[in-house]
């Protein structure tokens, strides 16, 4: 009998097929197995949010989520984002507002970024503030960060077709 277990998902767009331990950890298997190293892996109890990515189009937390959970899910991890128009508005906006240092915490900071910006198209600082709440950045202080989404929104609010 074996301890592992197969599954079958999409990852960045490609289908995935692969045995993993029953315990393995989302982002282990995409750091580990497929490579995909933009994941960072932080407190690996869900509360940093430095491994935030998008399984079904929602932002979730990959260093809590079980891979074995995400069979025949579709998972996107920062490196899918590459010709995303409105991921290259933030990153832009959060070079512009100097929303970056270290760069640990950013790749799960823009894909809740790009969530508040997609669905919270009026979001006020304080919202934005709130929605971040579970993405710690040590270096920041956070000004920067809330600054380049609101430039984002009201970029976007000017020209809703987002192009």
């Amino acid at each position: 009998m074996s301890d592992r277990s197969t599954i079958s998902l999409t990852v960045n767009g490609e289908p995935v097929t692969a045995e993993v331990e029953p315990r393995q950890h989302l982002a282990d298997f995409l750091r580990e197995k497929l490579l995909l190293t933009g994941t960072h892996l932080g407190c690996e109890h869900g509360v940093c949010g430095a491994c935030t990515l998008m399984i079904d189009g929602a932002p979730a937390r990959s260093c809590i989520t079980l891979a074995v959970a995400c069979d025949g899910a579709a998972v996107r991890t920062i490196e899918d984002f590459d010709d995303d128009p409105v991921m290259a508005e933030l990153r832009a906006a959060f070079s512009a507002e100097h929303a970056l240092q270290c760069g640990y915490c950013t790749p799960g900071m823009l894909m809740t970024a790009r969530d508040i910006v997609t669905r919270l198209p009026e979001a006020d600082a304080a919202r934005i503030r709130v929605e971040l709440s579970g993405n710690l950045c040590r270096c920041t202080g956070y000004v920067g960060i809330v600054n380049a989404i609101q430039r984002v929104l009201k970029a976007r609010a000017g020209n809703p077709s987002g192009a």
